[in-house]
């Protein structure tokens, strides 16, 4: 056999489908809606509606929002049909597998480690900085040297606070989903309900009069305007496409994989929206660039209990978010172990049913990295690795819909076909070419390092090769 016809050889469902069958299902649509949310809003909805209003958009700022979202929802949509169609652990990487053959498929995978790894160590680092001015608000003070990454110079040598909470999320998992879900759930309420108290309170407090003019760089400008602000604002959707890694451990897929992905979206939006509106009329755009614009809008306002509740909202955005990453990266690193294309001891399931080694794997790197590293110039690479994915998977819609061993009945599929997946694949590869030099300079490092794992071990242990020389 060719070493074309090697790589490029497509794996069959009906094997993904029996090994992941010893994954227990547990999750409901409304689950999969909160590890959605757990992912997408972070700290960025208590930052970007105003960094982004003062610099490029605005009060139009909502718009760009919305505009943001629209853009994101081609992508889920395709997303959706492929996590109802193929309802196997591994999001992208298995979907690559499935469609277009192993290599794409690997370099999908290495693509959504860097995501997941990268997403999670940068921001259980912030996590640790923001729960240390968190403490100091109760004056408990923490050593300098077990506070920041490892920097002699500066008299740091780890985050412990980091490391810490990873461990803790890696704990929380082992123990499995039903449980782990409850927790999930109930931080993402408490999260939901504090930025809802912001909007209900910010009401009583807008004045029409900051939403003059509406659009003050217009819809397109050197500034940015309301297009260039929905270009900076289209990352903070990124993370719903975490929630497909989850297809194995839901219950009745084709119906809930869809309502999960797309609901994650809607609510979202809401939420970025309404803090949107709230925010710009409460205060002046112009006056919105600062660190913590939410908690400056309270503030200005002399709602200062308010601010207070924000940064516990803060806490608990960044936390939902390792947790949907944590699990999404070790059903990832289990879904290319179980291919041999990482070594197999990592594609076994424990008596839980969980991937307990590729779990203890993940969180042994991200804890080092959060808790060592400084990653203040890498979290760029996560936006590429997400938007690699997100081209492949709208642009695999075709070969999916012609693949006649998968068959999608009754299950969701993208409206507007094939012209809704093409404008998804070019409104990612526009997104790809606004991202700086160095980020592709990075990312092209990264994937060489792939590329040479898989040419020295991935292809000579691959299950799919041996299966084709038996």
């Amino acid at each position: 056999m060719s070493l074309g016809s090697r790589i490029f050889q497509r794996e069959k469902l009906d094997r993904y489908l029996e090994t992941d069958k010893k994954f227990i299902k547990t999750m409901s649509a409304l689950d999969l809606i909160s590890l959605g949310i757990g992912a997408v809003i972070g700290t960025g909805i208590f930052i970007l509606p105003g960094t982004v209003a003062a610099t490029k958009a605005g009060p139009g700022i909502i718009l760009s929002f919305i505009f943001a979202a629209i853009v994101c929802s081609t992508s889920a949509m395709c997303y959706a049909e492929f996590a109802s169609a193929l309802p196997v652990a591994g999001s992208a990487y298995s979907y690559g597998n499935l469609v277009f053959g192993e290599i794409i498929g690997w370099v999908l995978g290495w693509a959504l480690i860097l995501e997941y790894v990268l997403a999670v160590a940068a921001v259980s680092s912030a996590w640790g900085a923001y729960f240390q001015s968190f403490l100091k608000g109760f004056h408990i003070g923490f050593p300098t040297a077990v506070s920041g990454p490892f920097n002699p110079a500066a008299g740091t040598y780890g985050n412990i606070i980091a490391i810490i909470i990873v461990l803790l999320i890696s704990w929380m998992l082992s123990h499995g989903m039903r449980s782990s879900v409850r927790v999930n759930n109930t931080i993402v309420f408490v999260k939901i309900g504090i930025i809802l108290l912001f909007i209900i309170v910010g009401l009583f407090y807008v004045k029409p009069a900051n939403w003059h003019p509406f659009l003050p760089y217009g819809w397109s400008s050197s500034k940015g305007g309301v297009l260039g602000g929905a270009a900076a604002v289209f990352f903070a959707y990124l993370g719903f496409d975490a929630v497909s890694s989850s297809a194995a451990e839901v219950k009745n897929p084709k119906k809930n994989m869809p309502i999960g992905i797309i609901g994650t979206l809607i609510v979202a939006t809401v939420l970025y929206v309404g803090v949107s509106i709230v925010l710009t009329g409460m205060v002046s755009y112009t006056k919105l660039n600062v660190a913590d614009p939410v908690a400056f809008a309270l503030q200005f306002v002399n709602l200062n209990w308010v601010a207070g509740i924000i940064s516990i909202g803060a806490l608990a955005g960044m936390f939902t978010m390792m947790v949907t990453m944590i699990y999404s990266s070790s059903r990832l690193i289990y879904s290319i172990g179980r291919d041999g294309l990482l070594p197999h001891f990592l594609g076994k399931l424990d008596k839980r049913g969980n991937p307990g080694n590729s779990l203890m794997l993940v969180t042994i790197v991200i804890a080092v990295m959060g808790g060592f590293i400084p990653l203040d110039q890498l979290t760029n690479l996560v936006n590429i690795g997400t938007l690699i994915a997100f081209l492949f998977v709208s642009f695999g819609i075709i070969p999916l819909r012609h693949n006649k061993e998968i068959q999608n009945n009754h299950g969701y599929q993208v409206p507007g076909y094939p012209v809704f997946p093409i404008i998804s694949a070019l409104l990612c590869l526009y997104m790809l070419t606004k991202l700086p030099a160095e980020t592709w300079i990075a990312s092209i490092i990264w994937f060489v390092i792939g590329l040479i794992l898989y040419f020295s071990y991935g292809i000579r242990h691959s299950k799919i090769n041996k299966d084709r020389e038996v």
